[in-house]
């Protein structure tokens, strides 16, 4: 019997109305917002706020496989564990952005049994926020042109604009473009460039906005380029914050779906963790807070990306601590940092995960090193064995790391019921949460301590371009950001290539980026892109959709 797909499992799926999600999330009938049967927006205004609110359960992972560990996977089926063991619980998730899922990924809404649905809506288009997110941003870029071509009175450098254009698709011919070319009449012509619309600080800004207020002064405090002076140039300075902000006025709601168990699940915002925050919008984390009394939510890729961003960047920002942290493993993935080729990563191979458990072992460190303690889930897949999975069981008992077998692809809330229990256990113990750093620490010595602490690096060295930047952004005032590191997920280095646990190695930040708006500043790593490139053979090759418009081949 052939074994179902993701696509086939959501299909199959019995789902409830979402008035009826929204009625067990204790969400009054005046704040929902539907969009069809099951899909809604929660109009914020309208919940009431809770003086004790939720506890976070954050999901991160060890260093990924091209496919991914099943990180969204777990949150969801974790979710539906907590709910199978009658807590009170939300999931919180990012949105899927359309071009990773065209290029490898394919979707994601988690896998298996443990999906948020509607799956086929919210892989493609969802509610329209990407959509509004990317209008947003290139109607800014419309505002700094037009600026410039009639007369340019703020006296911008077209040279030093520093706001790009954004497209949600993986297309590498539009890194580098030249806008404005065809005569007096068509815009002063400049170069430009696109990122994806997961890397846009419009982006940023949502999932770190607390509100339209909050929305709008975020927006207002961008830097969209520098003068011939060199003095920053801001939104507030072209007068058009609250346009942009009315695009946004929808997409600023929290969306309302289900898991196939029927959890209530928040799904906005989605910026990446490799060029990005990582990590969904705090208004739905925080909403999911005043509703539930756990809210598990995930931050993309490894602890050294979205668990650090989501520590150091939105739980700072929000004011809340997370109460427990799981680090999401596979066997394939610790085999693969082990020296085992992809392609025979279903193989047996207890040497390579003796070898490859550094990877693992680094990711748990890192989280005590917040004060936290992590509990690892062992995600399955089919093709891990019995002698493979007691290997990593009894890594687990020897370092006292707390360790839960999981099978929630497979069976849903049921397969995660023993990580849902090491989970219950640990939030019920104390915590002694901290940061990694200071706001007031320098900039160079913010990514020197993520450096050496996270990454296991030795030593960081500045291209004279991010040195004469880091005087700069001291000089405008900048110095008290946050860093957001925009690093390869694959490795603890900037190098993809270098996996395992490396120690003694060289990071290189080659450009800063001020994202004064979002409030923080990105340091790019190694050949880190921010508009991602298609594979050789895309996962669209196996997409299509039927006569009777069904969609075929996400996964």
């Amino acid at each position: 019997m052939a074994q179902l797909s993701d696509l086939d499992i959501a299909n199959k799926a019995t789902l409830q109305p979402i008035s009826d999600i929204a009625e067990k999330a204790g969400i009054d009938a005046n704040a929902l917002e539907q969009y069809g049967h099951y899909k809604a927006k929660i109009d914020i205004n309208q919940i009431k706020r809770r003086e004790q609110k939720g506890k976070v359960v954050l999901v991160t992972a060890m260093s990924p496989t091209p496919a991914g560990e099943g990180k969204s996977t777990v949150t969801v089926g974790l979710s539906d564990a907590l709910n199978h063991l009658k807590h009170n619980v939300m999931v919180a998730l990012r949105e899927p952005a359309l071009g990773p899922t065209f290029g490898i990924k394919g979707g994601a809404t988690g896998g298996g049994y443990a999906q948020v649905l509607p799956m086929e809506d919210i892989n493609l288009h969802f509610n329209g926020d990407f959509h509004a997110i990317t209008t947003a941003n290139n109607a800014l870029s419309a505002f700094i042109d037009n600026h410039i071509h009639q007369g340019n009175q703020l006296n911008i450098d077209q040279r030093r604009i520093e706001w790009k254009r954004v497209l949600d698709m993986n297309d590498r011919a539009l890194r580098n473009v030249v806008v404005g070319l065809g005569g007096p009449t068509q815009g002063v012509p400049r170069e430009d460039g696109f990122n994806i619309t997961v890397a846009s600080e419009i982006m940023a800004i949502l999932c770190l906005a607390r509100g339209i207020k909050d929305l709008k002064e975020k927006i207002s405090k961008i830097t969209i380029g520098y003068t011939t002076d060199k003095k920053p140039v801001t939104v507030a300075d072209l007068k058009v914050e609250g346009a942009l902000a009315m695009i946004l006025k929808d997409a600023i709601k929290p969306n309302l779906v289900q898991t196939i168990e029927g959890t209530p699940a928040l799904v906005h915002g989605g910026p990446f963790a490799n060029i990005a925050h990582g990590c969904n919008s705090i208004l739905a984390t925080e909403t999911a807070r005043d509703l539930a009394d756990i809210v598990v939510t995930e931050a993309g890729f490894g602890s050294d990306l979205g668990a650090e961003k989501f520590i150091n960047i939105k739980a700072r920002e929000a004011g809340f601590e997370p109460s427990a942290v799981v680090v999401v493993a596979t066997i394939r993935a610790i085999k693969m940092h082990g020296g085992v080729a992809k392609d025979n990563l279903k193989e047996e191979n207890v040497a390579a995960l003796n070898d490859g458990i550094v990877n693992l072992e680094r990711h748990v460190d890192n989280v005590r090193k917040y004060g936290l303690e992590p509990v690892v889930a062992l995600n399955a897949f089919v093709h891990d064995t019995d002698k493979e999975i007691e290997f990593v069981k009894n890594w687990a008992n020897t370092h006292n790391v707390k360790l839960a077998l999981t099978e929630v692809w497979e069976k849903g809330g049921q397969g995660g019921v023993e990580l849902a229990n090491e989970v219950l256990d640990v939030i019920q113990q104390p915590q002694s949460f901290k940061h990694l750093y200071d706001l007031q620490t320098p900039l160079e010595e913010k990514i020197e301590t993520i450096v050496k602490t996270i990454y296991g690096g030795s030593k960081v060295t500045f291209s004279s371009k991010a040195e004469k930047q880091l005087q700069q952004f001291k000089a405008n005032g900048w110095n008290h950001f946050p860093i957001c590191m925009a690093k390869t997920q694959y490795s603890f280095t900037d190098d993809a290539n270098k996996l395992g646990a490396p120690e003694d190695f060289e990071i290189t930040i080659r450009e800063l980026e001020a994202k004064t708006g979002a409030g923080f500043i990105v340091a790019l790593t190694g050949s880190i892109m921010t508009m991602p490139g298609l594979p050789k053979e895309p996962a669209a090759l196996n997409m299509d959709v039927t006569d009777d418009g069904k969609a075929v081949g996400l996964f």
